[in-house]
């Protein structure tokens, strides 16, 4: 009986790999959002080291002026420069000379693509938490916890109910939508009306609950009045973008649910990501042993324009979600 050896086993898995890859990258992950949320940026040389930009903030108000007065009001901007260092990371898959021996028993079949599917959901979730958490590892910050943004609290917005609780649980519908529009047009008149968010995210639990609380005496939900009537909509007449998404139930101060509010652009918030995942050839990494890496290279979540995003802490107390 003629013996499957190393060889035989290293070209089996090379034909197969390219088969892999495809089928692998056609798959799609429904429940990870980053790349909705934030403007991806590949631009960048895959082994560049790191990028440099500048964080860009205005101020300035104009007023009356009298033609003999010296004191002339004066519009200024605010630039910090940043240097974003890329850093890599992998994850790969393998196979034994066992595994592949006995799928080559089968003339015309291919290898199934589980392993590398399991290691392509591994970058995808990697690069979920980075972009929307950041990692203290690296010093890098996510879209959820930029310490250049202006969070607001909750409790200051309006006037709560007797009990003075904070979160939507506790607060009437229109309270609710009073929070949201504050913070919308606290992001347009605090960047002198240059900027205006477009897209809202906050926590699961409080997405579910203005998805389901009645407006009084309508038949239409926080949620539905909300897409309808709020600041962004009423003055450019296109649709807000809201989203629900893990990791803000307690991403606020004091571990409370913090939401989001921005506006999707890349001159205002974007991912570096100079080489997106990719499979390396196959190599041989011990006798019975052939493994595929697989890296990537990013630099995480930059914004340029701090003023372009705001955040409302205290939609959700802790322990309550």
């Amino acid at each position: 009986m003629k013996m499957f050896d190393a060889q035989q086993g290293f070209s089996f898995l090379v034909q197969q790999a390219a088969y892999i890859e495809r089928e692998v990258y056609k798959i799609r992950y429904p429940d990870v959002q980053y790349a909705n949320l934030i403007p991806v940026d590949t631009s960048a040389n895959e082994w560049t080291k790191y990028i440099t930009y500048f964080s860009q903030d205005q101020a300035g108000k104009a007023e009356w002026f009298h033609h003999e007065a010296d004191d002339m009001p004066r519009a200024d901007v605010n630039r910090t420069q940043h240097n974003q260092t890329i850093g890599m990371a992998g994850i790969g898959y393998g196979y034994t000379l066992e595994e592949l021996a006995q799928a080559a028993l089968i003339p015309g079949t291919n290898l199934t693509t589980d392993k590398a599917a399991a290691a392509r959901r591994a970058y995808e979730e990697f690069m979920e938490n980075l972009a929307l958490l950041g990692d203290t590892r690296k010093g890098i910050l996510g879209l959820f916890n930029q310490t250049a943004v202006t969070a607001i609290d909750a409790a200051a917005v309006g006037d709560v109910n007797a009990t003075n609780a904070m979160d939507w649980e506790n607060k009437t519908a229109d309270q609710i939508l009073d929070d949201v529009n504050t913070v919308l047009l606290g992001i347009y008149t605090g960047s002198l009306t240059v900027e205006m968010a477009d897209t809202i995210v906050m926590p699961i639990a409080s997405y579910t609950l203005i998805a389901t609380k009645r407006i009084p005496d309508t038949t239409m939900t926080v949620l539905q009045w909300l897409m309808q009537h709020n600041v962004y909509t009423a003055t450019t007449g296109q649709q807000l973008t809201i989203r629900a998404a893990r990791g803000l139930e307690d991403a606020g101060d004091n571990g409370t649910g913090r939401l989001v509010a921005y506006r999707r652009s890349p001159d205002v918030v974007k991912l570096h990501l100079p080489m997106p995942h990719k499979f390396l050839p196959v190599w041989q990494t011990g006798p019975l042993r052939f493994d595929v890496p697989g890296i990537f290279r990013t630099g995480g979540v930059e914004v340029r324009r701090p003023s372009g995003m705001r955040y409302m802490d205290g939609i959700i107390t802790p322990g309550t979600d």
